[in-house]
Parts: structure tokens; C-alpha cells; sequence
């Protein structure tokens, strides 16, 4: 019996390099990851849009991965701005 892999929308770009970026991150964590072409190709150097997707089951480790820090790291020097 051949398992079929269901594939989720992410996120969505309005240029595939940064659909490339988030692939190549999520692969160095080993999690699969295809870009959907959204649309022609725009020339000028502007790209196109591009929709990255995963396996539904890698779904919230990708979130996880892609997300930004809810706390950023404090410094540890003072505060000098007022």
C-alpha cells in the first residue's frame, strides 16, 4: 500500500529566494520542505511569489523553526538612552 504524504501551505513569499531561505533552514533540521511557484516570473531582478510548503505532520516544528523569539536575549550592559 503506497502512503500518501499530505503537503501544507506555510508561508507565502513575494519572492522565491526568500521561499529558498526558509527551505534551506528547515532543512538543516531535517524537515521537508517544496516551493510552489505562485506565479510568472517578474524580470528586474524582483522574482516572483512563491509559497513554501511541508508535510502536514512537520507542521508546527516548522513553525517553531521559522518563527521569531518571543523574548529576545536581554544585555548585559545598562540601558543608556534616557
Amino acid at each position: 500500500m503506497i502512503e500518501s504524504t499530505s503537503w501544507i501551505v506555510l508561508r507565502t513569499t513575494p519572492a522565491r529566494w526568500e521561499a529558498e531561505l526558509m527551505q534551506q533552514m528547515l532543512a538543516a533540521h531535517d524537515v521537508p520542505a517544496r516551493i510552489i511557484d505562485m506565479g510568472a516570473s517578474v524580470y528586474l531582478g524582483q522574482g516572483s511569489p512563491a509559497a513554501l510548503q511541508v508535510r502536514s505532520e512537520d507542521r508546527w516544528t516548522a513553525m517553531l523553526l521559522l518563527s521569531s523569539p518571543e523574548n529576545p536575549l536581554e544585555s548585559d550592559e545598562p540601558d543608556n538612552t534616557g
